[in-house]
């Protein structure tokens, strides 16, 4: 066992039995590349990358080729999930080196931390385009021999350049309503109208885009006909619920088929808002189906989220793609039983499973194609065709896939990354905080609620700040922006769904957090990292959206939401700096910056406000009311009465809306339609 076996990371322990002398990210790695003389090569991957996989076994599991990386580099292992940080800094170098970037990456760096070659996977032998691990390490061990001179201007001006790149481009400008749409026409340019998401393949779900598009009268369509296109796909699970990380094709019908935390939290919002836009249920319904998926897969005992699943399942010839996920026709009748031939005939039809299949892992062909389940015959059809009521035949199809799903579980399943984020799991808070206030389901506020109360016990120190992850039974890692900004958002959401003024107590805490640790004043962004956080390469300013919500997008958002509910001096002119110092490359984008055109289409929003006060049963009513209209800009309050917040004055009697616009409130009600009308001109 090598050094990783002290660390508590899941990727990490996955190498800790590598022939490799693998060391964890620290001083100590450095310091012994320095005493040798050779350089550090960096390899970033997470537990359950797909490709991080088979570069561990094709390479970093061989006794060759480990020998050669032991003799001529210092070798770190880093969890890119429980190093952000680093994980940004060395992307950056490395997009800017090679054109792209992805999992796993490899770097290779001076001793002061400096890179000078970069790439990502790199197989056994040379082949499709790539030079083979070994070339590479080769070439590199030879030019350090020979041309070190070189190698170090080389990685000063690469470092210079990150370093460049890291600051933002603030430009000119209003953000009046012709900044917001320009958004909607940059994103229409590259909208699929046939298949839905944004170019093609491979798609990704971009869940602040939708977001973003939710709030535009004239990007709503493109929103909502990419979340139905992809409802009915493989990315979305048809039997279990959540979503797959992305679709290799531009039909989202074959998944890659890793599960993350961040992709279904931050999915079920915007399947909600969704619902909210439009009225249709099926929204609503696959947000409850989301939320059941991380509560029955995800949700740790005591109250933590997990970060991910595997894309492989595990077997004794090795790691297999979709193994678990995925059908043919004789399995489906397997499950089902004997007699059931009609039902399993109906069941594959509507799911698209056949003989020919859709999916074939290319590193186990031996498993031959399969089947991953999609609407492939919707239920209307079905139920003209059979001549049947359209309810029955989706209770008939429910009933089978439940049968189908238990069949699934008794499966061999892939391996869940447990470690707990604190960000990440600030996404999952407020989607259940908004599942609960929305679906109207008391359990999902009991989860939102277990989940804050973890995080305080676990994750936060006694200054406030909190740490990035939690593993095992300890918590690692300075916290970071996205830990402070995600989590904050997401008791802003807790305090809307549950009316506890504590909870946005807290989240005006960790504000002040990011505020004092993280604001740069001068630069007007919020920076990644900060505080008692390690000194990297570059402090990186992050405002495109990768799979999350941006740093600075986050932020901005925060601020705004501290302005409306405190009136903090400066707050939303923090929130306006932010979205400024993007506005150059928000201008130029298409697409990546959903998260900060939300933010500027929230300073261009008048300031709203609905309170509802009463007892939770004199309340209720009037919440069910509200929980049908989509408010993304709007301080809700629903409390008993009182308290010390602007919005929250204690009024006599109980169970009465207030709805405010820009500090003038219409009269209260109690009456669910007046109220319903009040909420209905908020929008227009």
């Amino acid at each position: 066992m090598n050094r990783l076996a002290q660390e508590s990371s899941p990727y990490l322990a996955q190498h800790a039995a590598n022939p490799v002398d693998w060391w964890p990210w620290g001083p100590e790695a450095f310091a012994e590349a320095s005493r040798r003389g050779v350089p550090v090569l960096l390899s970033v991957g997470y537990s359950t990358c797909h490709w991080c996989h088979v570069m561990a076994h094709e390479s970093f599991e061989d006794e060759a080729t480990a020998a050669f990386m032991n003799r001529h580099f210092v070798n770190v292992k880093v969890d890119r999930e429980e190093r952000p940080d680093v994980d940004a800094v060395y992307m950056a170098a490395t997009q800017a080196m090679t054109g792209q970037g992805g999992w796993p990456m490899t770097v290779f760096l001076t001793d002061a931390g400096e890179p000078f070659y970069a790439g990502t996977y790199f197989p056994p032998q040379d082949g499709h385009g790539l030079p083979s691990f070994m070339r590479v390490m080769g070439s590199v061990e030879r030019a350090w021999r020979e041309e070190r001179s070189t190698l170090l201007g080389n990685a000063q001006a690469l470092t210079a350049h990150v370093r460049e790149a890291a600051q933002p481009r603030p430009s000119e400008g209003s953000f009046g309503l012709e900044l917001l749409e320009r958004g909607v026409d940059n994103l229409r340019r590259t909208f699929d109208a046939d298949r839905g998401g944004f170019g093609g393949a491979p798609k990704f779900p971009a869940p602040t885009t939708l977001d973003f598009l939710l709030t535009r009268p004239d990007g709503q369509h493109m929103a909502l006909h990419t979340l139905r296109r992809m409802l009915a796909g493989g990315l979305h699970d048809q039997l279990g619920g959540g979503f797959h990380r992305y679709s290799v094709d531009d039909a989202w019908q074959v998944p890659h088929f890793e599960k993350m935390l961040y992709d279904n939290a931050q999915l079920t919002r915007t399947l909600l808002r969704a619902y909210q836009v439009s009225g249709d249920g099926l929204f609503a319904q696959a947000a409850r189906g989301t939320l059941e998926y991380l509560r029955r897969e995800m949700l740790s005992p005591d109250g933590g989220f997990y970060s991910a699943q595997d894309a492989d399942t595990h077997t004794e010839r090795g790691g297999v793609e979709g193994l678990t996920f995925t059908w043919t026709p004789a399995e489906v009748q397997a499950a089902l039983g004997p007699g059931h031939e009609e039902d399993a005939a109906l069941l594959a039809r509507h799911l698209g499973i056949t003989d020919p299949g859709n999916f074939e892992d290319p590193h186990q062909r031996s498993y031959g194609r399969r089947s991953v389940p999609f609407v492939a015959a919707p239920v209307p059809g079905l139920a003209a065709e059979l001549g049947q009521p359209e309810a029955d035949v989706q209770a008939r199809l429910d009933a089978l896939k439940a049968r189908l799903l238990a069949a699934r579980q008794a499966r061999t399943q892939p391996g869940t990354d447990d470690k707990v984020l604190t960000s990440w799991n600030g996404l999952a808070l407020a989607a259940f905080a908004d599942g609960a206030r929305i679906l109207r389901e008391p359990e999902y506020l009991h989860i939102a609620r277990r989940n804050a109360d973890f995080v305080r016990t676990h994750l936060r120190l006694p200054d406030g700040t909190l740490r990035h992850s939690w593993s095992g039974t300890q918590a690692r890692t300075e916290g970071l922006m996205e830990d402070h900004a995600l989590y904050a958002l997401g008791l802003v959401a807790l305090f809307q769904a549950g009316g506890d003024p504590a909870d946005l107590h807290w989240a005006r805490e960790l504000w002040q957090v990011t505020q004092r640790d993280f604001w740069s004043d001068e630069a007007g962004v919020f920076m990644a990292s900060g505080g008692r956080a390690e000194t990297l390469l570059t402090r990186q300013a992050q405002g495109f959206d990768s799979a999350v919500i941006s740093d600075n997008a986050a932020g901005a958002l925060l601020a705004l939401w501290m302005d409306r509910y405190f009136a903090l001096p400066g707050a939303e002119d923090t929130a306006r700096r932010t979205v400024q110092s993007f506005r150059h490359d928000m201008l130029a984008a298409a697409g990546g910056f959903g998260g900060l055109w939300q933010a500027a289409a929230f300073l261009h929003a008048p300031h709203t406000e609905v309170a509802i006060i009463g007892t939770p049963g004199e309340r209720a009513p009037l919440e069910a009311v509200a929980a049908r209209h989509a408010l993304p800009f709007t301080a809700l309050a629903f409390t008993e009465a009182g308290g010390d917040l602007p919005v929250l004055e204690a009024r006599p009697g109980g169970g009465l809306g207030f709805v405010c616009v820009n500090r003038t409130c219409a009269l209260p009600t109690r009456d669910e339609a007046a109220f319903g009308a009040q909420l209905a001109r908020l929008n227009n």
